[in-house]
């Protein structure tokens, strides 16, 4: 009885210490920390060595001067791998981060008009909406009526129609116009897609640099390419005419 309630004093322990912020590593055991008494054995080349002796494998990772990895812990008996750990972590954090610079993020950005807006506004909040386009972004475009405006839903219609129109080698409609309260709503995407938009942004900024330098773009080192936080969208703008 002594014994089962140590057992539950443990368990609410270590949740109470979760709770508090803790957290349990996603690190393999390596070399000395593995306790097992054998382990299935994969060599540097991914040869199968076999079941082995924990200490023969210790052995054996000292003798090609390599770490001693834990790959499949839950398997019986565990996998385990004879590789430079720092090197392995070294070119996972390289590919994680490949990974990220070429991830697509789907924003929306948001455009706000007036049924009789100025044509000046109107070909203002147009370039907005084809710079957005050309990044690869959805723009949301919302009529706003006020008034007696909201009587003349027709009036919204057609400019929504009309910016439609003349972005239309950029995006295409993707949801048509549809009445939500006193505003208007349609949907624009982008032709491009958003990888696309990021490698024609990084391409364009590394000419720019290589010109700036007074070297050919071909000539441009690969360590000038640009980052992706400087290649990604900026943050959702909203215009109101």
């Amino acid at each position: 009885m002594v014994s089962l309630n140590r057992r539950y004093a443990a368990v609410r322990q270590a949740v109470a210490w979760c709770y508090r912020g803790g957290s349990i590593s996603a690190e393999p055991r390596i070399n000395d920390r593995i306790r097992v008494p054998e382990v299935r054995l994969v060599g540097p080349s991914g040869e199968q060595v076999g079941i082995v002796p924990l200490a023969k494998a210790l052995e054996l990772a000292q003798e090609y001067d390599l770490d001693l990895v834990e790959v499949a812990a839950n398997a019986r008996p565990p996998v385990c791998k004879l590789m430079d750990y720092g090197k392995f972590k070294y070119e996972s954090a390289m590919k994680a981060r490949e990974a990220r610079k070429n991830q697509a993020h789907t924003v929306i950005k948001e455009m706000k008009l007036r049924p009789k807006i100025d044509p000046h506004d109107y070909d203002t909040k147009k370039g907005h909406v084809v710079r957005f386009l050309k990044q690869g972004d959805k723009v949301k475009i919302t009529i706003m009526f006020r008034g007696r405006e909201q009587s003349r839903p027709e009036l919204g219609f057609r400019l929504l129609q009309r910016l439609a129109t003349d972005v239309e080698d950029l995006g295409f409609i993707e949801s048509n116009p549809k009445q939500d309260g006193r505003n208007m709503i349609m949907v624009l995407g982008p032709h491009k897609k958003k990888t696309e938009a990021m490698a024609e942004a990084r391409e364009a900024q590394a000419a720019r640099k290589a010109e700036r330098l007074g070297r050919g773009p071909d000539q441009s080192d690969e360590a000038d390419e640009v980052d992706e936080e400087k290649v990604e969208a900026p943050a959702e703008e909203h215009a109101e005419a």
